[in-house]
């Protein structure tokens, strides 16, 4: 795996603003965003639907032009299918005809032709529990397990940039953190630059050193807060922590001054505090 103190450069947005549309019927979705994700940091945006977060990750990735200011991934434009940058959805998009297995080999194949992969592969289908199932087709395996080999897939590019776009929304609470803990032990190994889209407060908190808060459309910063909780993490002991609980109703009174929440927020910061 790449080290992160061997690169340069981060990820940088300078005054990005995004519309969709045509010249007599717009919709502004970003705003003045900017932004600098150091090499080997870990970084959560969150807000409302619509405010233009996943935008962001299309941009960085170079699949949506950028319309305004500039945008740098390691001192360079973005640019669709770089080597790279490495980009995980919310659904595991595997290719039904080949074998978990089979699906991570694909695309580590892209990335390096010609090598052998086999120790890697093996290796993370073992590091996210797919021990017995490499060679079960994605209709024998449960959507939990399909986005487990999408994480193996994801990280057996081996890319200094990885785009997270809510990879474990539609999911159950208790496999979304045994798979949060999996990311986290991947990531710690790796210290790629991580930048991911979540909805899911709690998961912001437990993965990220930062968390982005975006105001609703046009999306705009108007919180970015640290996480100053120690490292290695485990999703499940720091429920156990005051310090993680603070953090939560802080990142709520945001959210609320940005999306006007109300009433729902504020039930939201109890049930964090009290749990």
């Amino acid at each position: 795996m790449s080290s992160a103190a061997s690169r340069g450069g981060g990820i940088v947005l300078d005054g990005i603003a995004h519309t969709y549309g045509s010249f007599d019927h717009s919709l502004a979705i970003l705003d003045g965003i900017s932004l600098v994700v150091e090499d080997g940091q870990f970084v959560a945006l969150i807000g409302p639907s619509g405010c233009g977060k996943t935008t962001i990750l299309d941009i960085l990735t170079g699949l949506v032009p950028n319309q305004q200011g500039i945008v740098l991934v390691g001192g360079k434009p973005p640019k669709e299918g770089r080597a790279d940058t490495a980009r995980m959805f919310a659904r595991d998009a595997l290719l039904p005809w080949r074998t978990a297995y089979a699906n991570v080999e694909f695309a580590a194949s892209t990335r390096h032709p010609g090598k052998d992969r086999r120790f890697l592969i093996e290796a993370l289908l073992r590091d996210v529990g797919l021990t017995g199932f490499e060679h079960s087709y994605p209709r024998h395996l449960s959507q939990g397990m399909r986005q487990r080999v999408a994480l193996a897939r994801t990280f057996s590019l081996e890319s200094d940039y990885v785009l997270l776009d809510e990879p474990f929304g539609a999911l159950d609470a208790q496999t979304k953190l045994l798979l949060q803990d999996k990311l986290l032990d991947l990531w710690q190994r790796t210290r790629s630059t991580v930048v991911l889209v979540t909805h899911d407060l709690a998961e912001a908190i437990a993965l990220a050193d930062r968390v982005i808060v975006m105001s609703a459309r046009p999306g705009r910063i108007v919180a970015d807060l640290p996480i100053d909780l120690p490292r290695p993490r485990s999703v499940r002991a720091l429920q156990k922590m005051r310090a993680y609980h603070d953090l939560y109703a802080r990142l709520w009174n945001e959210l609320e001054g940005a999306a006007g929440l109300g009433g729902s927020a504020a039930k939201e910061t109890d049930h964090a505090q009290n749990a």
